[in-house]
């Protein structure tokens, strides 16, 4: 089996370059090799807590940059309290960018980005759990997910 592999990712390795060389699509970084049903090997969870729309496109457009890094071979999760909460609502109770709002979809249907929304936020604002977006995860206390991640190996991302 330790062959098998062994040859796979060796041929994977000619296969990616083979595509580069031909234009056929930007290759990944090569340092690492993942392939479909592999544990990613890089995690991060960002901390989204603003309403502002500067600060909201320069999370997203970091998460676009880790996952043009390294492509399937990153989990990326987003802890959304405090006025970040609104892009996981419905029916937002405060103004969001519908770029922005468009974009998390985005993340959550084709990047499998994790959603996690703070119930106390959600408490403390009037949502209720099906107020949020069906892609969103509810966790009662925001900052206590940041830490379980953080304890599970993910890297935690802030501004």
């Amino acid at each position: 089996m330790q062959d098998f592999r062994k040859n796979r990712r060796r041929f994977m390795t000619v296969m990616a370059g083979a595509g580069a060389a031909l234009g056929v699509g930007k290759a990944q970084a090569q340092d690492e090799l993942f392939f479909p049903g592999d544990e990613p090997a890089h995690r991060v969870i960002y901390q989204l807590n603003h309403g502002d729309v500067e600060y909201q496109t320069h999370v997203l457009n970091s998460m676009t940059a880790m996952i043009g890094k390294y492509g399937g071979n990153v989990k990326i999760a987003v802890a959304c309290f405090a006025k970040g909460i609104h892009i996981l609502a419905k029916e937002p109770m405060s103004e969001v960018d519908p770029e922005i709002y468009a974009r998390v979809e985005g993340f959550a249907k084709n990047y499998d980005v994790e959603w996690i929304a703070c119930g106390n936020t959600m408490d403390t604002v009037g949502y209720r759990d099906d107020d949020m977006r069906d892609f969103a995860r509810i966790e009662q206390v925001g900052a206590a997910a940041l830490m379980e991640y953080q304890e599970d190996g993910y890297a935690y991302i802030s501004w």
